[in-house]
């Protein structure tokens, strides 16, 4: 039985290391194979009201589609499909060890620009459709 989830929150900046971890060859092949999409270099940062944090931290706990790194430099996460406005997209929840973002921060990523797409910036507010099996 499929579950849907309702995540709202505001577009935030992010601390500029999304672009280069998208753009790895690993990643890029894992997200082709896993949710059928090369992303976009980066990721979009929303900030959730902190009284959400328990729905974004009970993902650590699910079952998601894994990303495992060849190398051990790199860290390893797990991906979550989202739709945004129509849009299809993941919630990338990195090794707990390696969050650069607060707890109310979510990553996602999309096979193009989302900001441009949805003529959305900083400050603006978005929701998130996760679903989940």
């Amino acid at each position: 039985m499929s579950k849907k989830r309702i995540l709202t929150g505001n577009i935030v900046s992010g601390v500029r290391q999304g672009a280069f971890f998208t753009r790895l060859d690993w990643f890029q092949e894992q997200c082709q194979e896993k949710l059928d999409f090369k992303p976009y270099p980066g990721t979009l940062n929303i900030e959730i009201s902190t009284d959400k944090i328990p729905e974004i931290e009970v993902l650590d706990n699910e079952e998601g589609l894994e990303f495992v790194p060849p190398d051990a430099a790199f860290c390893s996460g797990k991906g979550f499909p989202v739709s945004i406005e129509g849009i299809r997209g993941a919630i990338i929840r990195p090794a707990a060890k390696v969050r650069v973002h607060g707890k109310n921060i979510v990553e996602v990523i999309a096979p193009i620009n989302l900001k441009e797409k949805l003529g959305v910036a900083d400050g603006d507010s978005i929701t998130l459709v996760l679903d989940r099996i």
